[in-house]
């Protein structure tokens, strides 16, 4: 097949999710089975779609609309990521200080008095009650204590989104989101934190106890960036695999085991956990780690933003990548069902009059190794 050639300017910004991306949705949910668990290995007999915070993260700076759509990590989000051909949804649990596991992605809550005075609280700071009096009430409808976020430029914006929902518990969301749907638990901590290990040790058991209290035959992943929390809940509980999180060199952290994907290969070997989620630009410059991680029969995923870019997604599914969390669920199930979809004899770019339909192009495996040599260049 022919290649097109493109200019550096046309290809996606790393930063930009495409706003033109979509194509009709249908899959069933864990074709063949997705066997999670109970066993020392982590297998993806498919191609796995993971929704980030649920539905998607909410970017509140953004001018895509996508992305203030639906409150991230809520239970509206979950199942709305459910009416999807998603396998998992991926959250961030944290246990408040009187021990609930708790969904929430940002170490701290910001909110305003009625004097219009701005404050913060660390979420690991507050009771449960005090958690769930942020945002829209369960119980009375009424809207509670005003949620605001503080953006990566520093600003502080309302969190406002299109379709608003309460705050949620861990076991709120076994009990309320489909059971067929996965879910992927990142044990949230502070980068910049020390912790001890009797502090890890406390938080991961109240988590690990509401999983196996309502679990329920649902598929479970555990995932973290705390190379200390990872080892813990791997000794913790045998039951599901745990993915060591890593941004695969984009940024710089004091514990080195986070710094590298040759970190993170062997904090997995040493630990026995089943596999990595990686920052996909740590992929795309580093592609012949793959084969290294594969090899050692250890599952990858990958997430960031380049996974609300199909043709990305694809690449990666070529390179033998075993997944993705994207935020543009129901545009890149739908990319995905059409891509990895089983090859009908002689597939070709089809012309029905002005139209073009293209279905999935075939690589050689010396076109897959020119592309593999060229997208780090493309990335840097």
């Amino acid at each position: 097949m022919a290649l097109k050639a493109v200019h550096i300017s046309d290809v996606p910004n790393l930063d930009q999710v495409p706003e033109n991306a979509s194509l009709s949705h249908y899959s069933p949910r864990f074709s063949k089975g997705v066997e999670v668990g109970r066993s020392t290995s982590f297998k993806a007999p498919k191609f796995l779609v993971i929704g980030h915070r649920g539905n998607g993260m909410n970017m509140l700076h953004s001018s895509d609309s996508r992305m203030k759509s639906i409150k991230e990590n809520t239970i509206l989000s979950f199942n709305s990521a459910g009416n999807y051909p998603v396998d998992f949804i991926e959250f961030d649990v944290q246990v408040t200080k009187d021990g609930c596991p708790i969904i929430f992605h940002d170490n701290f809550i910001f909110s305003a008095e009625d004097n219009g005075t701005i404050y913060e609280k660390r979420v690991t700071d507050l009771s449960l009650l005090e958690f769930l009096s942020y945002g829209p009430q369960k119980e009375s409808g009424s809207m509670g204590k005003p949620l605001l976020r503080k953006t990566k430029d520093g600003k502080i914006v309302n969190w406002s989104v299109d379709s608003d929902d309460s705050m949620c518990t861990l076991q709120e969301a076994f009990q309320n989101v489909n059971p067929s749907l996965g879910f992927n638990i990142e044990l949230k901590f502070d980068d910049y934190i020390v912790y001890e290990q009797e502090f890890l040790t406390n938080v991961l058991k109240a988590i690990v106890q509401v999983v196996s209290d309502y679990a329920k035959g649902r598929p479970i992943i555990y995932s973290t960036f705390q190379p200390d929390a990872a080892l813990l809940v791997k000794k913790l509980q045998s039951t599901y695999p745990v993915y060591f999180l890593t941004n695969g060199g984009n940024e710089i952290y004091y514990d080195v085991r986070r710094n590298t994907l040759e970190e993170a290969i062997k904090l997995c070997l040493e630990g026995g956990l089943q596999g990595i989620v990686s920052e996909v630009r740590g992929i795309f410059r580093n592609p012949s780690a793959v084969n290294k991680i594969k090899e050692l029969k250890l599952s990858l995923l990958t997430y960031g933003k380049l996974n609300n870019v199909a043709e990305a997604v694809y690449m990666q599914h070529l390179m033998g990548i075993d997944g993705v969390i994207a935020d543009l669920v129901q545009e890149i199930t739908e990319a995905v069902v059409k891509m990895v979809k089983p090859c009908e004899e002689n597939e070709e770019i089809l012309l029905e009059g002005e139209e073009q339909i293209q279905v999935r192009p075939q690589f050689t495996q010396r076109e897959l190794a020119f592309l593999l040599k060229l997208i780090p260049e493309l990335i840097q």
